[in-house]
């Protein structure tokens, strides 16, 4: 029976991107001068599985930079070479081909086959050195199975992946088939798995169908089982969010069933209340649990910089180390898609910026070495991301001086915050040369602009000659939120709870005219700007006197509003529908909900109704 093996292709492809990602991981962790043999065993094993996968596919170009890959790495593990930095910057450059190679069967995307002849070549005259090394430090007990010898390509039957099942069971190995190949009685041949690779044959050195098992139904041998404590399962990121979002129309009708059963006789009503509280308790737990299968640790995003940092500071000649804090945070796969390039940003920035070289540190007092940390952590419905460098920090002057260069509107009184802001206006670079890192004077204003789409906010702190600190706050997910609705006339809004300080109904005396600033409110010694939502938007209020409604203390990046609303209606958590895709772009809102009575009340975009308030005013 012929097998389609491309059903099997997408695990493949995963498993494998998991495992460059691994050796990375590992390479760039890894102690020249004390290697540890676990990590070297791990990196083999890793690569080990990759030419074993490629085998099974017939993805010989894989199978070929593996094999030279994995013979240097042998070499390694059994101590008969030592491992140099040469050797990481190699093998750094041999994940990149192929990952390389990886995207040309997974894509198709084009492949640069003179680098990757390079790496071949620069990994087989590693391999060739004849150097004996010192013993290598290890944690574990130590390991006294031996791997069968590395065959060549020419002389390897499948790579070891079409072997009789009783000679396997002998060597003690796990499975070399993935879970594909048991001793049942469905069998296929070589030329099954390059009729499904789309190739009339695979390689010369594959197996005849004497040698070839059979297919076990997704199952792995015992040796490779994995712990059932720890089992998971690959899903489509379509079906999860196709799930959230009939979850969130069920939030939506439960909240509707609930308007509609204390409009009711209040008899009836008192049935009703405990059937419709255990609704909304079992509707607010699902949600919840819905929504934590899209949460993803922010290490998919940290376990890029160590290789960045790494190269980067190669090139510029810089000496850092780069510290992760808070890895396990977890936030919505959505923001991690998205939070990936601005924090790239900002890391490059704080290394070629920030991070001195070796001399000035020296010439300043400090360790020729400079750290950038990166650290997350949850701070209430937010997840709060710094990026922090001991470098030589912002300079106010140099700031300034460029902003008046570009004709900005500035002042030698202005706070250190309203100064280092100024490094996100289009086009603003301190840089004296251009780079290819950066200098071009392009980047920081979309850096916050893609930021504040995430409805967060991005903040500096900088000391010079100390560092600089970029703060990045962020909702955990783009799905739902915890708002406080207002009404204007008859309309009702929703407003984020994360920028709510407080609400008051204000006295007439504390309401005053500033000329060319509009009305301002006193509260405790401040002097806020008072916005009118029903302006903003063109309605008419049932409140017009401000002492008779209510004012709602808004915060956005360290600057606070009152914005005065007719009466807060309550606390609710609301399912985010985006305006752009289902209507048109809305100045002032961040988005749309339904509401239980079936309306649809609009999300106040708080960031935008800050800085507008204060642009005014200044």
């Amino acid at each position: 029976m012929t097998i389609d093996m491309s059903q099997f292709y997408q695990v493949f492809f995963e498993e494998t991107a998991e495992h460059l990602a691994s050796m990375e991981s590992l390479l760039l962790g890894l102690d020249v001068d004390a290697p540890n043999l676990d990590d070297l065993n791990a990196i083999f094993r890793a690569a080990h599985s990759i030419k074993g996968g490629s085998g099974t596919f017939g993805f010989n170009d894989m199978i070929e930079s593996t094999h030279i890959l994995e013979t240097l790495l042998d070499r390694l593990r059994k101590e008969e070479l030592k491992p140099t930095a040469e050797m990481i910057d190699v093998f750094l450059q041999a994940g990149d081909a192929l990952k390389s190679q990886l995207d040309g069967h997974q894509n198709g995307a084009a492949v640069d086959q003179e680098k990757v002849t390079t790496v071949c070549e620069k990994l087989k005259s590693l391999a060739e050195n004849k150097e004996i090394a010192p013993q290598l430090t290890t944690d574990a007990a130590p390991v006294t199975h031996q791997e069968p010898p590395v065959k060549s390509p020419e002389s390897d039957d499948g790579y070891g992946f079409f072997m009789d099942i009783e000679d396997i069971k002998k060597q003690n190995e796990p499975d070399p088939g993935y879970g594909f190949f048991n001793t049942d009685s469905t069998e296929y041949t070589a030329k099954n798995i390059s009729q499904a690779h789309g190739s009339e044959n695979t390689n010369n050195s594959q197996a005849s169908p004497s040698n070839v098992k059979d297919i076990k139904s997704g199952n792995r041998s015992a040796a490779a089982a994995p712990n059932p404590d720890a089992a998971s399962i690959r899903v489509s990121t379509e079906k999860v969010d196709q799930l959230i979002n009939l979850v969130g129309e069920l939030v939506i009708t439960q909240a509707m069933l609930s308007q509609t059963a204390s409009q009711v006789d209040p008899v009836v009503y008192e049935k009703l209340l405990n059937g419709m509280t255990q609704l909304e308790r079992n509707t607010r737990d699902l949600q919840d649990s819905v929504m934590s299968i899209r949460m993803m640790p922010i290490s998919f995003v940290f376990s890029r910089f160590p290789r960045l940092v790494r190269d980067l500071a190669s090139k510029l000649g810089k000496q850092v180390e780069l510290k992760t804090i808070g890895e396990g945070t977890e936030l919505d796969k959505g923001l991690i898609e998205k939070i990936s390039d601005p924090l790239t940003h900002l890391v490059r920035n704080s290394l070629d910026h920030g991070i001195e070289s070796p001399e000035k540190r020296t010439a300043s007092g400090k360790d020729t070495k400079g750290t950038i940390t990166l650290s997350a952590a949850h701070q209430g419905g937010n997840i709060v991301i710094t990026i922090a460098d001991d470098g030589a920090g912002l300079s106010r002057d140099r700031i300034l001086t460029k902003a008046r260069e570009k004709g900005l509107a500035v002042n030698d009184d202005m706070p250190d915050q309203d100064v280092w802001k100024l490094i996100f206006a289009p086009g603003f670079s301190t840089a004296d040369i251009v780079t290819d890192v950066s200098g071009r004077g392009v980047g920081m204003d979309v850096v916050k602009r893609n930021i504040e789409g995430m409805g967060g906010r991005v903040e500096i702190s900088s000391v010079q000659g100390q560092g600089t600190t970029m703060t990045i706050r962020l909702p955990l997910t783009l799905a739902i939120l915890d708002g406080m609705s207002i009404s204007v006339g008859k309309e009702i809004f929703i407003i984020p709870l994360t920028y709510i300080i407080e609400s008051m109904q204000p006295r007439k005396e504390n309401i005053n005219t500033i000329s060319g600033q509009g009305k301002v409110v006193h509260v405790r010694g401040e002097y806020l700007p008072l916005i009118a939502l029903h302006e903003v938007f063109n309605l008419k209020p049932d409140v017009m006197e401000h002492h008779h409604g209510i004012l709602v203390i808004l915060e956005s990046d360290r600057k606070k509003i009152a914005l005065f609303v007719d009466e807060l209606v309550g606390q609710h958590q609301v399912v985010i529908k985006s305006l752009e895709s289902n209507y048109r772009k809305v100045p002032g809102t961040a988005g749309a909900t339904i509401m239980g009575d079936g309306k649809v009340a609009m999300i106040i975009d708080v960031v935008s109704l800050v800085s507008m308030s204060h642009q005014q005013a200044a």
